[in-house]
Protein backbone atom coordinates (compact mmCIF):
# COMPACT_ATOMS: atom_id res chain seq x y z
CA UNK A 1 0.00 0.00 0.00
CA UNK A 2 1.57 3.29 -0.84
CA UNK A 3 1.29 6.74 1.25
CA UNK A 4 -1.38 9.21 -0.18
CA UNK A 5 -0.39 12.58 -0.22
CA UNK A 6 -2.57 14.99 1.17
CA UNK A 7 -4.99 16.62 0.04
CA UNK A 8 -3.79 19.99 1.55
CA UNK A 9 -0.66 21.28 2.87
CA UNK A 10 0.00 24.32 5.51
CA UNK A 11 2.17 27.10 4.60
CA UNK A 12 5.55 25.58 5.71
CA UNK A 13 4.95 22.58 3.84
CA UNK A 14 3.81 24.19 0.91
CA UNK A 15 7.78 26.54 1.18
CA UNK A 16 8.81 23.24 1.29
CA UNK A 17 7.40 21.08 -1.33
CA UNK A 18 7.81 24.02 -3.74
CA UNK A 19 11.24 25.06 -2.92
CA UNK A 20 9.99 29.04 -2.21
CA UNK A 21 9.50 31.38 0.82
CA UNK A 22 6.45 31.85 2.71
CA UNK A 23 6.67 36.06 1.80
CA UNK A 24 6.59 34.49 -1.85
CA UNK A 25 3.52 32.06 -0.79
CA UNK A 26 2.08 34.69 0.78
CA UNK A 27 2.18 37.06 -1.63
CA UNK A 28 0.73 34.67 -4.49
CA UNK A 29 -1.87 34.42 -1.99
CA UNK A 30 -2.33 37.83 -1.73
CA UNK A 31 -2.34 38.98 -5.46
CA UNK A 32 -5.01 36.18 -6.33
CA UNK A 33 -2.27 34.26 -7.94
CA UNK A 34 -3.04 31.34 -6.15
CA UNK A 35 -5.59 29.83 -4.06
CA UNK A 36 -5.97 29.10 0.07
CA UNK A 37 -8.57 28.52 2.61
CA UNK A 38 -8.79 28.73 6.49
CA UNK A 39 -9.30 26.08 8.62
CA UNK A 40 -9.72 28.19 11.91
CA UNK A 41 -6.24 29.28 12.52
CA UNK A 42 -4.32 27.27 10.18
CA UNK A 43 -4.23 28.59 6.04
CA UNK A 44 -4.13 25.53 3.81
CA UNK A 45 -3.28 25.54 0.49
CA UNK A 46 -4.77 22.50 -1.68
CA UNK A 47 -1.63 20.30 -3.36
CA UNK A 48 -3.74 20.57 -6.72
CA UNK A 49 -3.75 24.35 -6.45
CA UNK A 50 0.24 24.55 -5.51
CA UNK A 51 0.91 22.48 -8.96
CA UNK A 52 -1.15 25.09 -10.91
CA UNK A 53 0.40 27.53 -9.57
CA UNK A 54 3.97 26.54 -10.36
CA UNK A 55 2.94 25.16 -13.40
CA UNK A 56 1.89 28.61 -14.41
CA UNK A 57 5.52 29.78 -13.69
CA UNK A 58 7.08 30.57 -17.05
CA UNK A 59 9.40 28.37 -18.43
CA UNK A 60 13.53 28.64 -18.71
CA UNK A 61 14.23 29.84 -22.23
CA UNK A 62 17.04 27.17 -22.84
CA UNK A 63 18.72 28.57 -25.94
CA UNK A 64 19.29 32.04 -24.72
CA UNK A 65 20.41 30.83 -20.78
CA UNK A 66 23.75 29.71 -22.49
Amino acid sequence: MSAQQPLALTIKDACTLSGVSRTTIYEAIKAGALVARKCGNRTLIRHDDLKSWIDGFPKLDTASAA
